[in-house]
C-alpha cells in the first residue's frame, strides 16, 4: 500500500531531486521524471488520499497516534508509540495533537526530500545504490564500526528484490514512516558539536558514539576541546576582563570607553595586566567540562531516552541540567576569576592568597555570591542558543542543501556563533548582576545587595543600558574565540588521534 503511492519509475533520484522537491507543493508533476503519469499530479494526490483514509482507521480526517499504530500495523508495519509521538509531533503545524490530510501531505514531502539527502550521502559511489561497503564506510566516518556481516544485517532489512543493494525506492520505502530521529545517520550528520569554547557559554554537551565510549575515544575528545578553550580563552582574556571592568565600574557619570578601558589596564598595571584573572578561568575548564559530561550522561538516563541522540526538549532540559550541575561545583572559581580580573597591581600575590583573603573578611558565603541569577541565566542561555542553532541549520538545509546532509563546518560555525549571541542577549542582564554581586567587596562602601534590589538600582540609576553594559567587548570576542577554538581544537584531534565526525 505505501510503495503504491509512491514513483517507480527511476531507481535512483535525480540530481536536483531534493531542490526541485522543494516546489512540488506547487507544481507537484514538475518534480517527476514520469511527467506526473505515474507519481505525481492529481492521481498522485488520489494516492495519497487513499493511503490517508486507510491510516485514518476511526474516519474522523485526523490522523493520532493510535490511528498510526492500528493503520500502519494492518499494513505490516510496526512502529512504537514514541516513534509514532514523534510522526505526529514533526508534521502537526496547528497543534492539535493529530495530522489532517494537508499537514500529513506536507509532512511526506518534507520527509522524502531528507531521506533523499542521506541517501545521496550514504550512496559514495553516486551510482544509485548503497552496498554494505557504503554502509560500512559511512558508519567508520562517523566513528562507528561495524562488521560486514553487520552492514548486511541492515541491507536485509531494506532490500526486497534480493540483489543486496539498496536502491532509492526501497530506501524511502522502508523509512518514509519511519520518524526522522531513527535514522542515526542524520542525526549524526546534523549533530551540534558544542566542543568549540567561546568563554562563559553553557552549552549543552557534546553526545558520543557507543563505540567512542568503549574505546576511550570520548576523553580525547574532551581533552582537545579543553585545549582548545584553553588557548581560545587565553588569547581573547584582554577583551574579557575589560568586559568585566564594564560590568562594575562603568556608569552614567563614567562611561567606560573600549579604548580608554585598555588605556587605564595598561596605565596602572602594564601589558601583563590585561590577563588578570585568565589563570583561574583556563583552571576552570577541565573541571567544569568532566563534571558536565558525566551529569549529562546521567540526566539522559533519568530523562529515560534509549536513543543515540536526545531530541531536542530532552536536550534542553539535561544540558541544563548538567550546566548547573558542573556551575554549582566550580562556581567558587567563578567568584575568584572576577576578583582577580578586577584586582589592583599587588592587592593579591595570587589565586591563593585571594581565596584566604576573601575567606577571612567574608566568610565563605562569599563564594557564591551572585549564584542565583548564575542559575536562573542558565535556562534562557541553552533553550535561546539550541533553539536558534536548530531553526538556522534547518533553514539552511532546507533552502540550500542538495547533494549532502552535512551542513559542512563554516555553516556550522556561522549558526552557533549567531545562536550564542541570541542566548547571551537573553541571559545577560543575568551575567551582569550576577559579576557586580561577586564583586561586591572590591567596591569600597559597597552595601551588601540583592538580586531583585541590583536590578532595581540599576535600572533606577543607569536605566535599560545599565543592564547592558560590557557587551561589545563580550561579543567582539565571539568570532576570534570560536575561530582559535575551532582550529586549535582540529590540530589537537590530529595530534590525539581523533576520528573526525
Amino acid at each position: 500500500m505505501v510503495s503504491s503511492v509512491l514513483c517507480r519509475c527511476v531507481a535512483s533520484p535525480p540530481p536536483d531531486a531534493a531542490a526541485a522537491t522543494s516546489s512540488s507543493a506547487s507544481s507537484p508533476a514538475s518534480v517527476d521524471p514520469c511527467g506526473g503519469a505515474v507519481c505525481g499530479g492529481p492521481d498522485h494526490r488520489l494516492r495519497l488520499w487513499s493511503l490517508f483514509q486507510t491510516l485514518d482507521v476511526n474516519r474522523d480526517g485526523g490522523l493520532c497516534v493510535n490511528d498510526l499504530a492500528v493503520g500502519l500495523g494492518r499494513l505490516g508495519l510496526h512502529r512504537t508509540e514514541g516513534e509514532l509521538q514523534k510522526i505526529v509531533q514533526a508534521g502537526d503545524k496547528d497543534l492539535d495533537g493529530q495530522l489532517d490530510f494537508e499537514e500529513f501531505v506536507h509532512y511526506l514531502q518534507d520527509h522524502e526530500k531528507k531521506l533523499r539527502l542521506v541517501f545521496k550521502s550514504l550512496d559514495k559511489k553516486n551510482d544509485g545504490r548503497i552496498d554494505a561497503q557504503e554502509i560500512m564506510q559511512s558508519l567508520r566516518d562517523l566513528g562507528v564500526k561495524i562488521s560486514e556481516q553487520q552492514a548486511e544485517k541492515i541491507l536485509k532489512s531494506m532490500d526486497k528484490n534480493g540483489t543486496m543493494t539498496i536502491d532509492w525506492n526501497e530506501w524511502r520505502d522502508y523509512h518514509l514512516l519511519h520518524p526522522v530521529e531513527n535514522i542515526p545517520e542524520i542525526i549524526l550528520y546534523w549533530k551540534h558539536s558544542t566542543i568549540f569554547d567561546v568563554g562563559e557559554n553553557l552549552t549543552v554537551p557534546d553526545e558520543f558514539t557507543v563505540e567512542e565510549r568503549q574505546t576511550g575515544m570520548w576523553w580525547r575528545h574532551l581533552v582537545a576541546g579543553g585545549g582548545a578553550g584553553a588557548v581560545s580563552r587565553t588569547c581573547t582574556a584582554p577583551l574579557d576582563r575589560l568586559k568585566v571592568l564594564m560590568q562594575v565600574h562603568a556608569s552614567r557619570s563614567n562611561n567606560m570607553c573600549i579604548v580608554g578601558g585598555f588605556t587605564q589596564m595598561i596605565r596602572e598595571g602594564g601589558a601583563k595586566s590585561l590577563w588578570r584573572g585568565n589563570g583561574i578561568n583556563v583552571l576552570k575548564i577541565a573541571p567544569e567540562s568532566a563534571i558536565k559530561f558525566m551529569a549529562y550522561e546521567q540526566i539522559k538516563r533519568l530523562v529515560g531516552s534509549d536513543q543515540e541522540t536526545l531530541r531536542i526538549h530532552e536536550r534542553l532540559v539535561a544540558g541544563s541540567l548538567a550546566g548547573a550541575i558542573a556551575q554549582s561545583s566550580i562556581y567558587p572559581m567563578e567568584v575568584l576569576k572576577t576578583r582577580m580580573a578586577l584586582r589592583k597591581t599587588g592587592q593579591y600575590s595570587g589565586m591563593l592568597d585571594c581565596a584566604r583573603k576573601i575567606l577571612a573578611r567574608e566568610g565563605m558565603a562569599a563564594f557564591y555570591k551572585g549564584y542565583v541569577p548564575n542559575m536562573l541565566g542558565i535556562i534562557p542561555y541553552a533553550g535561546i542558543d539550541l533553539a536558534v542553532y536548530e531553526t538556522l541549520k534547518n533553514a539552511w538545509l532546507q533552502r540550500y542543501a542538495v547533494n549532502s546532509a552535512d551542513p559542512g563546518v563554516f555553516v556550522l560555525l556561522a549558526c552557533g556563533t549567531m545562536s550564542s549571541t541570541c542566548g547571551q542577549l537573553a541571559s545577560y542582564p543575568l551575567a551582569l548582576v550576577r559579576t557586580r554581586m561577586q564583586a561586591q567587596a572590591s567596591i569600597e562602601g559597597a552595601p551588601e545587595v540583592t538580586m531583585s534590589s541590583l536590578f532595581r538600582q540599576i535600572l533606577r540609576t543607569e536605566g535599560a543600558f545599565g543592564l547592558y553594559r560590557g557587551l561589545a567587548p563580550n561579543f567582539m570576542k565571539v568570532i576570534p574565540a570560536v575561530s582559535i577554538s575551532y582550529v586549535v581544537y582540529e590540530n589537537l584531534k590530529i595530534t590525539l588521534g581523533v576520528q573526525s565526525r
